[in-house]
């Protein structure tokens, strides 16, 4: 009965919370002629209702794809529909072809904002164990300030959640449709396929693994078949929204993302003496190699706990190297993190703080500053006071042990790691904290228009490498992964 009760209250302080950030402003309010995020969520349920599904991802004199066109996969377009009918019922001219671009008012505020909340209770109305009120714990900043890929995430969980008691069929489905909701769920992709693939190898490809690999199989094909029936009747169709999906020529990097080709920009730039393909080549084969020691040691030795690794891994591989990446993205980084936010809650709540920290120039754009500086005091707090995260930098707590009796065997000096990290946590706050209030408060110099967003990226970036190489030693050094798998029978 306890655990019911604080699950309920968790529950409802996190909805409260979220709710009362969503009061604050939004992306592009009052700013003609694109308006921002909030607009685009808007045109899309215009386009969606009033037009056949034909044209959804074509340039149409009824649809200017130059003005927020449809480049998410087609779940997205499918939801704006549902949502675009329900709208249709309560006004009209919140839909209406050509003549609504850019409508603001505030009943239509409380109507976005309600279809979003109205998703987080659907998703998390049926999470009933220790493993997902963690999640709801740790709703920082980034995660209420951001909500555009709340259905996607919540599909990803749901197969997380479904691969953790072994019903693997219904986790390849949820994960399917988390895929064909955003594209950049690419991100975990590999540990889905990785992990899944290395328990086929375990009942043996001659047996019981055949069975399983082929299962999975079909019911990704089937999954996939399913969302793109309407798009599958025309090949240049197909091709179409294949292009709006992947947009290669937009370049390797547009905003101040907090990614290395946009830090290495700073002092060389890329884009000028690399030609655009072959920037396309080196970020997949950067991407593909820092991603490869995880993936091969999770197909060869897969556990859960290294498959909620591996997500955060892999995902903050894609974040660093990968073609294209939005300041958002670092989401799909942050959701699997909080998945370990009771395995090792100094180093999660340091990562959570670091991510939305990386977004300020966008939540400043977006006038979320009052709601970035609460949230993130608000989270920090709540770490310190639920993980006791500063009583737990030992070694074990950070699960560095092996590493760290590995590094004593060449480096003789080296001490210990708690007190290091202890050190560099303190200094990482205190430097986001100057960096959020001189961006909000000091202007730049006129040579240096964005020498803030600029230094916010560049050393959110450095933060990154130091996380990417911090999971990938535990990953790979990990023994608990061999031994503590479960039978596979």
């Amino acid at each position: 009965m306890e655990k019911w009760s604080l699950m309920t209250v968790t529950v409802l302080l996190a909805l409260t919370v979220r709710w009362t950030v969503s009061l604050s402003s939004y992306s592009g309010a009052g700013k003609p002629p694109m308006y921002g995020d909030y607009e685009a969520q808007r045109h899309w349920q215009e386009v969606t209702y009033n037009l056949p599904i034909r044209q959804w991802y074509f340039n149409t004199s009824d649809n200017n794809l130059l003005y927020w066109g449809l480049d998410y996969p087609p779940l997205t377009a499918y939801h704006s529909f549902l949502c675009a009918y329900i709208a249709k019922l309560i006004n009209p001219d919140w839909i209406a072809l050509h003549t609504s671009r850019g409508y603001e008012s505030q009943l239509h505020k409380l109507f976005m904002r309600t279809t979003v909340t109205t998703i987080n209770i659907i998703l998390k109305q049926s999470w009933k164990n220790l493993f997902c009120m963690l999640l709801y714990t740790c709703t920082s900043g980034h995660l209420l300030l951001i909500p555009v890929l709340s259905l996607s995430l919540g599909f990803a969980l749901w197969g997380v959640l479904w691969l953790s008691y072994d019903w693997d069929l219904l986790g390849s489905v949820a994960f399917c449709l988390a895929l064909n909701y955003k594209q950049m769920e690419l991100y975990h992709s590999l540990p889905f396929f990785c992990y899944l693939l290395g328990k086929c190898f375990k009942k043996g490809l001659k047996g019981k693994g055949l069975v399983l690999l082929t299962k999975i199989a079909g019911t990704v094909v089937v999954s996939f078949a399913v969302c793109w029936l309407p798009f599958c009747t025309d090949v240049e169709q197909m091709m179409q929204v294949l292009r709006r999906l992947f947009p290669i020529d937009r370049g390797l990097f547009e905003d101040k993302v907090a990614n290395i080709w946009c830090s290495l920009s700073v002092l060389i730039k890329i884009k000028n003496v690399v030609s655009p393909q072959t920037q396309l080549k080196l970020s997949f084969a950067v991407t593909f190699l820092s991603l490869l020691p995880t993936c091969i040691k999770l197909t060869v030795q897969p556990s859960l706990r290294g498959f909620k690794l591996a997500l955060v891994s892999c995902a903050l591989s894609f974040f660093l190297f990968s073609f294209q990446v939005h300041e958002k993205s670092i989401l799909l980084v942050s959701v699997p993190v909080c998945l370990i936010l009771n395995e090792i809650p100094f180093m999660a709540t340091w990562f959570l703080l670091v991510s939305t920290f990386s977004m300020l120039p966008l939540l400043l754009k977006d006038g979320l500053m009052l709601a970035y500086t609460v949230t993130m005091l608000a989270f920090l707090l709540a770490c310190v006071a639920s993980f006791s995260i500063f009583e737990k930098t030992s070694v074990e707590d950070l699960q560095l042990k092996p590493f760290s009796l590995f590094l004593k065997r060449y480096v003789s000096w080296f001490k210990s790691f708690p007190r290091i990290f202890r050190s560099l946590f303190l200094l990482s706050v205190t430097l986001m904290g100057v960096l959020s209030l001189m961006s909000a408060t000091v202007r730049p110099p006129q040579r240096l228009p964005d020498l803030f967003p600029v230094l916010v990226s560049s050393i959110s970036c450095l933060h990154f490498l130091f996380f990417l190489a911090y999971f990938n030693i535990i990953i790979l050094w990990d023994s608990k992964n061999s031994r503590s798998q479960k039978k596979v029978s």
